[in-house]
């Protein structure tokens, strides 16, 4: 036992003037290199694996749900655009869905992610316009942070929104209007947006503290589709159009 022990205290012994005299230099590892190109022969059991999801995959995301009658596009550099209007009022129609006491929608230019081309619409383009996982989120406002809202689409320049009016003249706001009415600082406003906004993301501060906040498991995504299908069962093409909903007068 005594030996066992003396072994053990010799064995710490070196272990602590190993860490304090010991230097570890690192050493580069000259790995092998291989060359990936068309040499290499491809593994047919890896293809046959995975073809018939890849093949159901596309079928999904090749799906036609709509038509759009001329491109739907975006414009950073513009106070509202003809993708941000069509993206606000897809928001606004599911908030009224979940909600009918919604007012009005906000989303932001960065969040949309591509345009929709003239012709048929896809599952597959409404995911790259919108590749995220955000879901719908509604929120019950003050006037005074409605106000806010409007300051930071003056800030930057007009954003994206659904039963807003905005009139920007010299920087600051001229006019704002929910539902074609003024703010009042003393009412509240349900406005639909998604979660991503709702808990801070793009630089967004005034959805700090809502009166009220809703969250919903709806995709904005699955919000997209679903608007895309219904204005197609109504026997309609998909359009947008620029409305002045958000004005600049310099």
């Amino acid at each position: 036992m005594k030996r066992a022990v003396w072994w053990c205290s010799l064995f710490s012994i070196a272990l602590w003037l190993f860490s304090c005299k010991t230097q570890l230099h690192h050493q580069v590892d000259k790995g092998q290199y291989y060359q990936i190109d068309t040499s290499i022969v491809a593994d047919s059991s890896i293809i046959n694996y995975y073809a018939p999801y890849k093949a159901k995959l596309e079928a999904a995301m090749n799906r036609i749900i709509g038509y759009a009658e001329g491109p739907i596009t975006r414009n950073r550099n513009a106070p509202e655009s003809l993708m941000g209007n069509f993206f606000a009022d897809a928001l606004l129609w599911k908030g009224k869905q979940l909600d009918q006491e919604v007012q009005a929608s906000f989303a932001t230019k960065d969040g949309i992610r591509a345009d929709l081309h003239a012709g048929d619409i896809t599952v597959g383009n409404i995911f790259e316009v919108m590749p995220f996982e955000n879901a719908v989120c509604i929120l019950t406002l003050s006037g005074g942070d409605m106000l806010r809202l409007a300051d930071y689409m003056v800030k930057t320049g007009g954003q994206p929104v659904g039963g807003i009016e905005l009139v920007i003249e010299n920087g600051k706001a001229k006019e704002f209007l929910v539902e074609g009415k003024p703010i009042d600082p003393d009412a509240h406003y349900k406005l639909a947006t998604y979660d991503y906004l709702a808990n801070g993301g793009d630089y967004v501060t005034f959805f700090d503290k809502p009166i009220a906040r809703e969250d919903y498991t709806q995709l904005l995504r699955e919000t997209l589709m679903q608007y895309v299908s219904g204005i197609t069962k109504q026997g309609k093409h998909v359009q947008a159009q620029l409305d002045g909903r958000i004005q600049i007068i310099k």
